[in-house]
């Protein structure tokens, strides 16, 4: 997270640290209401889950950034919109050959591991929508602008000629 923040800006990160938040509080209430057995297995396949979404939502984060800087009369909801449709596909075919295989894993996997793949499937599921609709409306929560993300010129610059 510290990375979001140093890579892109502190609101970034924080709508990221959202979506995670969203993520873990889900999946762990997914294992409460079904009241299945959460062990270290889950507790791995959780953390898993965690740089799913931190990767989805980077992913979606740096498309927003780069459209702020490349889009320049759009307000910042069309600039998010632009970025989520220029990523949905990317993320939704992410998304579901990793739910396949996760599918295989559960079916052909064994007992053993049946709770870890419950857990990333579900965790696959609702880290797709949340690096798409909580991480990115985050944004828009904290009112994120292009001058955000642009460097401010020093007013205090003076060309006197000289070279280096």
């Amino acid at each position: 997270l510290v990375y979001v923040a140093l890579r892109f800006e502190w609101r970034f990160s924080l709508g990221s640290v959202a979506a995670l938040v969203h993520d873990v509080v889900l999946v762990v209430g997914f294992f409460a209401l079904t009241q299945t057995e959460f062990d270290l297995t889950v507790l791995a396949a959780l953390l898993a889950v965690i740089g799913y979404s931190l990767n989805d939502t980077i992913v979606v984060f740096d498309r927003i950034r780069e459209n702020f800087r490349r889009i320049r009369k759009a307000t910042s909801e069309g600039v998010i919109n632009t970025s989520i449709n220029q990523t949905l596909s990317r993320t939704l075919m992410t998304s579901i050959t990793t739910l396949l295989v996760l599918i295989a894993l559960f079916l052909f996997g064994g007992e053993v591991i049946h709770a870890f793949s419950i857990a990333l499937i579900v965790g696959v599921l609702v880290g797709t929508y949340s690096s798409i609709y909580v991480a990115s409306t985050s944004l828009l929560a904290l009112d994120v602008s292009k001058e955000h993300l642009m460097p401010v010129e020093s007013a205090n610059r003076s060309d006197d000629g000289s070279q280096v």
